[in-house]
């Protein structure tokens, strides 16, 4: 991202919501972005609130918006929290859920930064909070803030499965965080494994097909990187056996990463699986901020089996 570049954060000005707002504040200061700061009041101007108040309606709208816009100024955007970023604030009158998708599309905004709201945030995107709904369908990067911000990120653990959506994860967390450690980390399994045992296989060969398997996932795993644009130093590469949303919590707190990157795939009839798997684990078991990278092109299922070699 650069100056041209917006950054997108949504508050109801509550606590995790305002760790959000301050994250966003240190990505665009870090990248040079503008940061535009969004508050949702919930009026809904078609129904109750236009039978409730009548001709009236829009006048009382107008001053609750104004009212909530100086509120809002004077919580997010004084020079103490913004410490030099470019900040501006809107207050939308109506819910979240469509507000801030239609500003996001309106100012093009390179990432949108949300807060996770305890450990109930799983079952709020389950249903359809504003968090859920961009998760679920934007088609734009979505960082879910759940720690507070201490500084830059200093390391990020990326899970591949060598698809397009992982591709589209580490150039995106590249250019946004040029600093911080990436760790590459591909989970893998040995298709028919128990089956192979069960056939009378001895325990030694079963095992050299697992090793063949990492083997050949790890030069794959090193093939991306190059092809990305990563140099040698620039990041970590791991290779692990094993159960992906498992290995992916294990190797988080392992590594003490402080973000987890998840690849999405496009809008299509399997989002909602896709992210309801994995990504959903993800953002329930981790201790991490998660961001979550959409690529458009269709991909094949999450961390698919590495092929047993003939």
């Amino acid at each position: 991202m650069d100056a041209s570049s917006n950054v997108l954060v949504a508050t109801d000005l509550s606590g995790p919501s305002l760790r959000a707002v301050d994250r966003a504040f240190a990505l665009a200061r870090d990248t040079g972005a503008h940061c535009t700061v969004v508050h949702a009041i919930g009026i809904d101007a078609r129904g109750a609130w236009l039978e409730l108040l009548g001709e009236q309606a829009a006048t009382v709208s107008a001053r609750a918006i104004e009212h909530q816009r100086e509120v809002l100024a004077q919580r997010v955007a004084d020079p103490a929290r913004t410490r030099g970023a470019r900040v501006d604030v809107r207050v939308e009158a109506g819910f979240a859920t469509d507000a801030v998708p239609a500003v996001a599309d309106a100012l093009d905004a390179a990432l949108v930064v949300v807060g996770a709201h305890g450990h109930g945030f799983v079952q709020r995107v389950l249903m359809g909070t504003t968090s859920a709904t961009l998760l679920r369908k934007s088609r734009r990067p979505v960082l879910v803030v759940k720690n507070a911000c201490h500084g830059p990120y200093r390391r990020a653990l990326i899970p591949v499965d060598f698809s397009p959506g992982s591709e589209a994860a580490i150039r995106f967390v590249r250019r946004l965080l040029p600093r911080t450690e990436l760790v590459l980390l591909h989970v893998f399994d040995v298709p028919f494994e128990g089956m192979l045992r069960l056939s009378g296989l001895p325990d030694d060969v079963v095992g050299q097909y697992r090793i063949d398997a990492r083997r050949r996932s790890l030069l794959q795993l090193h093939e991306l990187a190059i092809h990305v644009g990563l140099e040698p130093h620039d990041y970590t590469g791991v290779v692990v056996h094993g159960t992906a949303i498992r290995q992916i919590v294990s190797q988080e707190r392992q590594r003490d990463c402080d973000l987890v990157v998840m690849g999405k795939h496009g809008t299509h009839v399997t989002e909602d699986l896709l992210l309801g798997s994995v990504t959903k684990r993800v953002l329930a078991e981790s201790r991490s901020d998660v961001l979550v990278v959409t690529d458009p092109r269709p991909a094949p299922s999450l961390f698919a089996s590495t092929p047993v070699p003939r």
